[in-house]
C-alpha cells in the first residue's frame, strides 16, 4: 500500500494552526474574550449597545485582511473546488449561522478556545459538530450520490 505524503499541505496545516491558536491565545490575553468568530460577529450585528463595535470590527476585519494579503503574496494555494451553487452556499450559510447560535459558539470558539480551556461543553459541542459533518459527507457521497 502506498501512502502520499503532501508535506506542503501538512506545513500549512501546522502553520495554520499555530497562527489560529497564537491568534487566540492573544485574544484571550489582551481582550480577554474568547476567539469565537460566530460570537464576534453576532455581538457586531446584533448587539449594538455594548460598545464593543471597535474591537469586532478589527477583529473581523484583520481576518478578511490577512485572507486577501495572503492570496496577493502566497505562490502557490490551494484552489477551493465548490460542488454547489450560490443556492447552496447560502443554504449551507443559513444552516451553519443556526447551529452556532443553538450551541452557543463555533467551531473557531468551542473547538479551539474551549477545548484549550478543558470546557465540557465545548468538548460536546465540536464531538457533536464533527460527528454531523461526518454524517453529512457520509450521506451527501454515498446515499445521495454527490461528488465523490
Amino acid at each position: 500500500m502506498n501512502v502520499l505524503v503532501d508535506t506542503d499541505a501538512w506545513l500549512r496545516a501546522i502553520g495554520g494552526g499555530l497562527l489560529i491558536g497564537s491568534a487566540a491565545g492573544l485574544m484571550i490575553i489582551f481582550n480577554g474574550r474568547i476567539a469565537g468568530v460566530s460570537g464576534v460577529l453576532g455581538g457586531l450585528v446584533l448587539d449594538r449597545s455594548t460598545g464593543e463595535r471597535r474591537w469586532r470590527t478589527m477583529f473581523l476585519g484583520g481576518m478578511v485582511i490577512g485572507a486577501a494579503a495572503l492570496t496577493a503574496f502566497a505562490t502557490s494555494l490551494p484552489v477551493p473546488q465548490l460542488q454547489t451553487g450560490w443556492l447552496g452556499m447560502a443554504a449551507a450559510g443559513l444552516i451553519v449561522g443556526y447551529g452556532t447560535r443553538m450551541s452557543s459558539g463555533c467551531t473557531s470558539g468551542h473547538g479551539v478556545c474551549g477545548i484549550a480551556r478543558l470546557s465540557m461543553r465545548s468538548i460536546l459541542a465540536t464531538i457533536t459538530f464533527m460527528a454531523f459533518g461526518v454524517l453529512t459527507v457520509y450521506l451527501i457521497r454515498h446515499l445521495i450520490g454527490g461528488p465523490a
